[in-house]
């Protein structure tokens, strides 16, 4: 008996580590978010007239600069993100400590799960004029 609690301390315990490690990771990937480029900063913050290094402050550095026919530039931002979110159910924990095949005393254990994968890319491009500031400006965005 006392070979059983103590498994059952153990596997708690290590439950309760990973629990925790899992939101540190959640944590991470969140606060990675916080200086991403979006449809709401692009609406509430570029305008016509802005300056290339306020443009810059705001969104960061483009992706792509091109001239055109009239060495105008024009700043390309194409932005992609891949979220991937994984859920696991699985028997309780009575259920893995007395399941044949974890070496308990009968019935199964079975683990379910699911993955959902959503993509959303936006692109910003913005147009300059010849004294370097902004004379136009549009983004598509798209999730799927």
């Amino acid at each position: 008996m006392r070979r059983l609690l103590l498994a059952v301390f153990i596997f708690l315990a290590g439950g309760l580590l990973a629990a925790c490690s899992a939101t540190h990771h959640v944590e991470d990937v969140r606060a990675e978010e916080a200086d991403r480029v979006t449809v709401g900063t692009v609406q509430k913050e570029i305008r016509i007239g802005m300056s290339g290094a306020d443009v810059a402050t705001v969104l960061g550095s483009p992706n792509i600069v091109t001239t055109d026919s009239e060495r105008r530039e024009t700043w390309v931002y194409d932005k992609i993100s891949t979220e991937v979110a994984y859920s696991r159910s699985g028997g309780s924990i009575v259920g893995l400590i007395f399941s044949s095949s974890g070496g308990g005393l009968g019935g199964g254990y079975s683990k379910a799960g699911a993955t959902s994968t959503t993509q959303r890319t936006l692109t910003v491009v913005i147009k300059f004029d010849e004294a370097g500031l902004v004379r136009d400006f549009s983004y598509h965005a798209s999730q799927f």
